[in-house]
C-alpha cells in the first residue's frame, strides 16, 4: 500500500514535470510574423529551384502529398460522378479511335488541346482521391503520350499553325506528365521530356512559337523547363528557357503606352475596339488570365526585380480598366472592350481556372500571400458560380450580375455570338474540357513546403499532408478541419511519430483583423494585425494543436470607376443578392453551340442543358449605413448542410439579413442582359424591403455589385 501511494505520488510528480516542461518550451518557442519566408536556405527533402534560377519561395509538394477533406472532397467527387469523369464517354474530342495522341505516328483526326486540358483535371482528380479506375483510364492517355515521341523528340499530334509547329498542346500535356512523374517516379517522364526540349532548341527561332496561342502562353513551355532542370541540372535546358522568353508576346512591355486605351476606356465603337486596340494588345480573357504571369516566371532566370513587377503590373492594369467588380475577375466575355465594363460582363470559366493556377504559380515564385488571397477570392466566389451543383454542365461565360441564363444569343451585349450563357454538358468545347483542373491543382497548392524545411499553410481548406519536415526529414501529417471560408477557426492537428522540431508557417490573410493563435488550448500573446505569416518554430509531439482564428468582419468595398456600386465580404467571400432560380430542363443538342460534338452513340439525353430563370425580383440595391454596417447588416449562421456542398442557395451555411430598395428602372435590357449601373437613377421612390444575401459562389444568379443610391 505505501508502495503503491509512493508510485502515486512519483507518478503525479513525474507528470507534473512533464507539463512543466511541455509549458517552458512552449513558452520559449519562437513565434514570430514574418511579410515574406525567407529564402536564404534550400529545402534538403524536395526540389527547389536549383542555381543560377532564383531560390525558391515557397516549394510545391510532390502529387498526393496533400489530400482533400470535408467540402473540398466532396467538389472533387461531384466531378468524378459529373463532367470531369464521365468526359471519356461522351466527348468526341476524348474518343479513342483515330485519335492523334494515342497515335505513334501522331496522325489522327482527333488530337489538339482537348485531351491534355481534361487529363490535367482528371488524372489528379484520381490521384487525389486514389482512385484506381480513374488512375487506370488516365494511364492510357499517359502511355499513349510517352509512346508517340519521335526520332527527332517531338511528341504528340502533329499540329500545325500554318507551316509551323504548334507547341500550345504539347505544353498542357507537360503539366500531366509531370503531375504523373510526381506521383509515379516513372523515368520514361524524364526521358520523354529532355528529348523533347532538345527537339524545341534545335528549332530555328522564326519557326518556333509563331502563330497565336502558343505565342502568348509560351510562360507554360517554360516553367516545364524549368521544373526539369530542377531535376536534372542539364545546361541546354538554361539556354531553352532563353529561347522561350525571346519568342514570347511581349508580355513584359504591355504595361507601357496606356494612355489611348485609358482615353477609350469610356468609349464605344459600334461594339467593336479600333484596329490599333486589337493589334497592339490581345485582350482575351484566358490570354491575360493564363500569361500575365510570364515576366515573373522569367524573372526565376533574370533575377531582375522590374519583371516581377511586370506581372503585378499586368494583373493590375487589367482588373484597373476592365476588373472594377467583385469575385476576384474582370470583364472580358471573349475579349475585353472599352466601354464593356459593366459588372454585367463576364469571364469565360477557363479565365477562371487559368487565373486560379497563375496564382499558384505567383504564390510559389514570389512567396506573396496577396496570391493566395486572390486565389481564394476566385475559387470561392465566381468559380462555384460557374458550375451547375452537380458539376454535370457549365457555361461559358460568368457575370457579377447576372439574373437570366439561357439559350439566347446576347451579341454584342456579350462578345459572343450564341447561347454562350446556357448550362450546357456540350458546349463551349475549351471550358467544357479545362474546367477540370481549377481544384485538384488548387487542392495541391494548399500546403508548400518552406526552403528552412518547414511547412506553410499557404491557401486554407479542409485537407490533410504528409511531408517530411525538420534537420532529418522526419514525416508529419498536419490535418486541416475546418470550415473556412464560411468559418472563421482553423484547427491543425499535428501527428507525428517522434518529436521533431521544424517552423509552421500560417498565412494571415490581407482582410482580416487582429487575427489569434493557440496552441493546445493556449492563446498566444500576439499582435497580429497585418497580411504576412506567422512563424511557429518549436519541437512539435504528435498530438499537438494550433488554432488559427481569422475574425471575418463585414466589409463594404466601393468600386469607383463602376458608378461607385458596392459590394458586401465577409472574410474571403462576397455576398450576393438571393434570387429565386427556376431550373428548366433543355435538349443539348438543340442548344448547343456550333462547335459542339458528341461521340456517336453518347446518349445526350442523361446530359441535359439547363436554363436558369428567376423567380423572385432582382432589382434591388441595398440600403446601408455604410459607418454601422452592423446596424444594416446581420450576419445568420445555419447548420453545416448533411451533402457536405455549401454551394447551393439551400444548403449555406451563413447568410447576411439586409435591407434592399427596389430600383423599377433597372430591367433587363435589349440584349437580354441586366441593366447597365450607369444608365440608372440615383434615387428611387420604392420602399424598404427584407432582402437576404447569399455567397456569390452558391448563386447560380446573382446580383453581386448593387447599384450607388442618394442617402
Amino acid at each position: 500500500m505505501i508502495f503503491k501511494r509512493h508510485t502515486l505520488m512519483t507518478s503525479v510528480a513525474l507528470l507534473a514535470l512533464l507539463l512543466s516542461c511541455k509549458e517552458e518550451k512552449q513558452a520559449t518557442a519562437d513565434i514570430t510574423l514574418v511579410d515574406r519566408i525567407d529564402t536564404t536556405a534550400t529545402n534538403a527533402h524536395y526540389i527547389s529551384n536549383r542555381a543560377p534560377l532564383k531560390a525558391s519561395a515557397l516549394v510545391k509538394l510532390p502529387v498526393g502529398t496533400v489530400r482533400p477533406e470535408g467540402f473540398l472532397k466532396e467538389y472533387l467527387n461531384r466531378q468524378k460522378e459529373g463532367l470531369t469523369g464521365n468526359l471519356g464517354e461522351i466527348s468526341a474530342w476524348l474518343q479513342k479511335d483515330d485519335n492523334a495522341w494515342l497515335s505513334n505516328d501522331g496522325e489522327g483526326k482527333w488530337g489538339w488541346e482537348e485531351v491534355p486540358y481534361w487529363l490535367k483535371g482528371y488524372a489528379n482528380i484520381g490521384y487525389l482521391l486514389e482512385d484506381k479506375a480513374m488512375i487506370e483510364e488516365a494511364m492510357v492517355w499517359i502511355e499513349g503520350t510517352i509512346n508517340s515521341q519521335r526520332a527527332d523528340g517531338n511528341f504528340g499530334p502533329r499540329h500545325f499553325d500554318g507551316d509551323n509547329q504548334d507547341f500550345w498542346a504539347n505544353m498542357i500535356m507537360l503539366y500531366c506528365l509531370q503531375s504523373y512523374y510526381e506521383y509515379s517516379h516513372d523515368e520514361r517522364v524524364i526521358e520523354l521530356m529532355t528529348k523533347y526540349f532538345k527537339y524545341e532548341l534545335s528549332v530555328p527561332d522564326e519557326n518556333f512559337l509563331i502563330g497565336y496561342w502558343q505565342k502568348l502562353r509560351g510562360g507554360d513551355n517554360l516553367h516545364s523547363v524549368y521544373w526539369l532542370y530542377n531535376r536534372t541540372g542539364d545546361k541546354f535546358l538554361l539556354d531553352l528557357a532563353e529561347k522561350i522568353h525571346r519568342n514570347t508576346s511581349d508580355w513584359i512591355g504591355r504595361q507601357h503606352d496606356l494612355k489611348d486605351i485609358h482615353n477609350y476606356y469610356e468609349v464605344r465603337d459600334g461594339g467593336e475596339a479600333p484596329d490599333w486596340y486589337r493589334d497592339q494588345i490581345d485582350w482575351h480573357n484566358v490570354n491575360h488570365a493564363q500569361a500575365f504571369r510570364e515576366p515573373a516566371q522569367y524573372a526565376l532566370l533574370s533575377h531582375k526585380e522590374e519583371h516581377i513587377n511586370a506581372s503585378y503590373e499586368n494583373f493590375e492594369i487589367i482588373r484597373d480598366h476592365f476588373g472594377q467588380v467583385p469575385g476576384g475577375m474582370f470583364g472580358s466575355d471573349e475579349n475585353a472592350r472599352p466601354g464593356y465594363a459593366d459588372p454585367r460582363q463576364g469571364i469565360e470559366t477557363c479565365g477562371i481556372v487559368e487565373q486560379m493556377n497563375s496564382d499558384e504559380h505567383l504564390l510559389r515564385i514570389t512567396g506573396d500571400p496577396f496570391w493566395a488571397d486572390h486565389a481564394e477570392e476566385v475559387a470561392y466566389n465566381i468559380y462555384p458560380a460557374a458550375v451547375m451543383p452537380d458539376f454535370k454542365s457549365l457555361h461559358y461565360i460568368t457575370s457579377p450580375n447576372m439574373v437570366l441564363l439561357d439559350a439566347e444569343n446576347h451579341a454584342p451585349g456579350i462578345a459572343n455570338t450564341g447561347p454562350f450563357l446556357m448550362m450546357n454538358p456540350f458546349s463551349s468545347r475549351c471550358c467544357q474540357h479545362n474546367h477540370s483542373q481549377g481544384w485538384p491543382y488548387f487542392i495541391e497548392n494548399l500546403w508548400m513546403a518552406t526552403p528552412d524545411n518547414g511547412l506553410v499553410a499557404a491557401i486554407y481548406g479542409p485537407s490533410k499532408v504528409t511531408a517530411k519536415v525538420g534537420a532529418e526529414g522526419n514525416e508529419v501529417t498536419i490535418s486541416e478541419t475546418t470550415h473556412y471560408p464560411f468559418e472563421e477557426d482553423l484547427n491543425f492537428t499535428i501527428e507525428t511519430a517522434k518529436a521533431v522540431d521544424f517552423p509552421l508557417y500560417l498565412r494571415i490573410p490581407a482582410w482580416t483583423k487582429q487575427a489569434e493563435i493557440a496552441i493546445n488550448g493556449e492563446k498566444l500573446k500576439l499582435d497580429i494585425s497585418k497580411s504576412g505569416y506567422a512563424k511557429i518554430q518549436r519541437e512539435w509531439q504528435s498530438g499537438d494543436q494550433v488554432t488559427l482564428s481569422l475574425p471575418m468582419g463585414i466589409e463594404v468595398e466601393t468600386w469607383e470607376k463602376n458608378s461607385n456600386s458596392f459590394s458586401v465580404n465577409r472574410g474571403p467571400l462576397t455576398y450576393s443578392l438571393k434570387i429565386g432560380e427556376d431550373y428548366i430542363k433543355k435538349d443539348s443538342e438543340e442548344t448547343a453551340i456550333w462547335d459542339s460534338k458528341w461521340q456517336e452513340g453518347a446518349d445526350t439525353k442523361k446530359w441535359p442543358s439547363w436554363e436558369v430563370h428567376p423567380t423572385t425580383n432582382w432589382n434591388y440595391t441595398l440600403v446601408l449605413d455604410k459607418n454601422n454596417l452592423e446596424k444594416s447588416l446581420t450576419v445568420e449562421k445555419k447548420e453545416w448542410p448533411e451533402s457536405n456542398f455549401p454551394f447551393t442557395p439551400e444548403s449555406v451555411p451563413l447568410v447576411i439579413k439586409a435591407k434592399g430598395k427596389q430600383i423599377p428602372e433597372w430591367q433587363i435590357g435589349q440584349y437580354g442582359l441586366v441593366g447597365e449601373l450607369k444608365d440608372l437613377p440615383k434615387t428611387t421612390e420604392a420602399p424598404t424591403e427584407d432582402v437576404e444575401l447569399i455567397p456569390m459562389g452558391a448563386a447560380r444568379l446573382r446580383i453581386s455589385a448593387f447599384p450607388e443610391l442618394k442617402q
